[in-house]
Formats: structure tokens, C-alpha cells, sequence
């Protein structure tokens, strides 16, 4: 499978536009949901569950560490078959409250060289009505985050009033909520990262997941911040202080980067975020960051350069709890889950983990 994937990748898919490319695969695989069977042919190829690579955080049951990062599914299509295929935990989104179109193409374009992507699609979405519709029928089987974030033409002003329409919105669906104040491709918006700010959208978060579960008789659904990988050390521990202050389940590091380091020359000028390998080594020191401010008192997922188990080990040895992949699945398709899985297990007999929550924040000091 993996053979025909890239081959099929190499001879089809990457002479696409990219963008088209990415919704075709996402089409096929929300189709192959509908067919009768097919969720059970899609899950062989996943490795049978290993419950050494099982985890319950905040209070949910995590079946493996590897999620789908948001924006591979931004308004919930596949979501399901994403399950099937091994993950084990998928990010919807990033969702804005009202349907909006993005940013005007071209606005997504592959760094083959690097195996690497640059996206500047500024939050093109369905809406939150309509993504909470969908996942409403599809009855996700497994852990779904829903990744919020303002529309484009919000001023700042508005924004702890947008995040928290957006958490009322979506707080019946999905199992945790994250605040998206990090993408590049939003004028203004990584602004909402500074300590003020975001402890006013984690506030009117906290009402409106309060008031929902409430009315709802729901449970309160952990909320995450997204952060982003370009701040300095001093300004990762200062956000990292902020969100955890500001009640905050945990942190995602990291979202795309504005650099352009480790790529050709000739991609210097697009517009967007990064990511893919290039974004690896500073994806992992900022969890290295974030583990030794605040890794004792929240969980981290590690996101950037991830696609083999060995990125895995290291982004959890560096104090991250779950990782999610992004771009690695664009260039490997739908059986990267599976050998990463696969692959984990190999290690686990390998080193004698007797559950791989073990190696958290090995190669870092303990967090204060």
C-alpha cells in the first residue's frame, strides 16, 4: 500500500494543484466512509491495538499518541475514516463561527525537495453550524478536538467575544476545544498569543464551555492553546504561563513557522506558514521549552516535522504527551498511521515499555 500510494502521489496527485490534490484525498477518503464495508476494509490498515501505546488524559481514552493535526480536515468529512486508518485522535478545523472563503488562491503549494508544505489559507470554513451538524451525524469513533479560531474580519477587540461564541457553538461536539491564536495566515492574529489578550479569550472559553455544559448536562471539555513556533524562549514560557493561568487544559506546539530556513531559495518570497521537516528541530525545542515551564501541570502535544516513530519517541522524551502529524500525511498517505504505529510497538519491545506515558519529559529536566 504504501508503494501504490506514492506512486500514485508521484504519477498523479503531485501534478495537481495542491490544494485540489488535498480535497480530492480528503473526498475519497469521506466516500470510502459510506460504502457499505468500507470502514472495515479502510481499518486493515491499521496494526491490531497495543495497550502499551494507551493513555487517559484529561479524562479521555486515547487508544495511541498519533492524532491528525487541524487543517488536514478542517470542516469534519473524514473524520471517521481517519479513525479507521489508526489515528488516534483527530483535530477538526481550524473552524471560524461564520463560513468564510480563505484567503485567494494559489494559497497552498508543496516544497518537494524537503518533503515540506507552505499553506497560506487563512481559515477557509464551512462555518460552525455546519461542521457541528456533521459531526453530529457522523458519531466520531474516537477522541475529536475541534480547533477554533476567529474570522478574518473580527477585529481584536472582538475576539474574546468571537472564541467564546465559537466555544457555544461547537461545545456539544468534539471532546476538547482548541484556541487557535497562532496561524500565520490571519492578519493579526498571533498578537492574541501576548498574556492580555489570550487570557481574555480563555475567559469568555471558560463561560461559554461552563454555560454549555450546563444547559446541556455535559462535561466541561478540556481547553488547549495553539502556539506558535516563532517567539523566543522567554516568550514561549510567558504564554505558556498565560494559557495555564488562564485555565487552560493544555498546549499545542507547534503551527506552522514564517521561516523559510531549510527550504530552496526559490520558495522565500510565498506567503504562509511552513511545515514538515524544516519546522522539526524548533517544533521540538519548543515542547523541550514548554515541558520545563509548565510540562508538570498540562499535558503537550508536539506538533511539526513529525513521520516515522522515532520522531514520535523524541517529541515525547521531550515532554510531549500526544503528537499529531500534518504534512507527513499529505506526502505518505493514508498508511503513515499505521507504520508509525506499527513501528512504536517495535520500539516498545525494543526499550520494555510497559506503557509509553514512561518516556514523557525523559530527555529534559522535570519541570518546576
Amino acid at each position: 500500500m504504501s508503494g501504490l500510494y506514492e506512486q500514485l502521489d508521484r504519477l498523479a496527485l503531485s501534478r495537481l494543484d495542491p490544494e485540489l490534490s488535498h480535497i480530492l484525498a480528503l473526498r475519497a477518503m469521506a466516500l470510502g466512509a459510506r460504502v457499505p464495508g468500507g470502514l472495515r476494509l479502510i481499518g486493515r490498515l491499521a496494526p491490531e491495538p497495543d495497550e502499551r501505546l494507551r493513555q487517559h488524559i484529561w479524562g479521555l481514552p486515547f487508544a495511541n499518541p498519533l492524532g491528525i493535526a487541524a487543517g488536514v480536515d478542517k470542516n469534519g468529512i473524514a473524520v471517521n475514516t481517519l479513525f479507521a486508518i489508526g489515528f488516534g485522535h483527530v483535530e477538526v478545523g481550524t473552524v471560524t463561527l461564520r463560513a468564510q472563503p480563505g484567503n485567494p488562491p494559489p494559497r497552498l503549494w508543496r516544497v518537494p525537495e524537503e518533503r515540506a508544505v507552505i499553506n497560506a489559507l487563512g481559515f477557509p470554513s464551512q462555518g460552525a453550524a455546519a461542521v457541528r451538524n456533521r459531526l453530529l451525524k457522523l458519531r466520531p469513533r474516537g477522541i475529536v478536538g475541534i480547533n477554533i479560531g476567529k474570522n478574518r474580519d473580527v477585529p481584536a477587540e472582538k475576539a474574546a467575544e468571537a472564541y467564546g461564541d465559537l466555544a457555544r457553538a461547537l461545545g456539544d461536539v468534539g471532546n476538547y476545544i482548541t484556541v487557535n491564536v497562532s496561524s500565520p495566515n490571519t492578519p493579526g492574529l498571533r498578537a492574541l498569543q501576548m498574556a492580555d489578550e489570550l487570557g481574555a479569550i480563555l475567559a469568555a472559553v471558560d463561560e461559554a464551555n461552563r454555560s454549555t455544559a450546563m444547559a446541556r448536562k455535559l462535561p466541561l471539555k478540556p481547553v488547549l492553546v495553539k502556539i506558535a513556533p516563532d517567539l523566543n524562549e522567554d516568550e514561549i514560557a510567558a504564554v505558556a504561563e498565560a494559557a495555564v493561568d488562564g485555565g487552560a487544559a493544555g498546549i499545542i506546539a507547534t503551527n506552522t513557522t514564517t521561516s523559510r530556513e531549510g527550504i530552496p531559495a526559490k520558495y522565500a518570497d510565498l506567503p504562509g506558514g511552513l511545515s514538515g521537516p524544516p519546522l522539526k528541530a524548533r517544533a521540538n525545542q519548543v515542547v523541550r521549552t514548554l515541558y520545563g515551564a509548565v510540562g508538570g501541570r498540562v499535558p503537550i502535544i508536539g506538533v511539526g516535522g513529525i513521520a516515522t516513530a522515532e520522531d514520535v519517541v523524541e517529541r515525547m522524551r521531550s515532554g510531549a504527551s500526544l503528537v499529531q502529524v500534518y504534512t507527513a500525511f499529505i506526502y505518505a498517505g493514508p498508511q503513515l498511521p499505521g507504520r508509525i504505529l506499527h513501528d512504536l510497538s517495535r520500539i516498545a519491545d525494543a526499550e520494555g515499555w510497559k506503557n509509553i506515558a514512561e518516556i514523557v519529559g525523559q530527555d529534559v529536566p522535570r519541570a518546576r
